[in-house]
């Protein structure tokens, strides 16, 4: 335990940044999942994704590579399903399927 008024300030103010940078790293996480599922969906959401990236790699709370090579994947993504746009039709309506019969398996 630390033994000085400062460093026990100190303690406690990492401790709220480490909350907050992990939430923000696992909302990032949890948006580039939801736009792999969407495959390309709306390019106003990839624009705010690409940012919201490069706002956690300014802070360091991702590595500068590791989100490069996420926009990276991203964009690719994203430029696949804007040259098939009949495979992304027929992904979304797959999924939506796969959505329905876990959901009657439940009840």
């Amino acid at each position: 335990m630390a033994n000085h008024k400062s460093a026990i300030k100190r303690t406690r103010s990492n401790e709220a940044k480490r909350q907050r940078n992990r939430y923000q790293a696992k909302t990032v996480r949890t948006l580039i999942k939801k736009e792999a599922e969407a495959k390309g969906s709306n390019p106003k959401d990839l624009t705010k994704l690409l940012s919201s990236i490069d706002k956690l790699a300014k802070k360091n709370i991702f590595h500068k590579n590791k989100a490069s090579n996420l926009k990276s994947k991203l964009m690719k993504r994203a430029n696949k399903a804007k040259a098939n746009p009949e495979v992304k039709v027929a992904a979304v309506k797959k999924a939506a399927t796969k959505k329905k019969a876990s959901s009657k398996k439940a009840k």
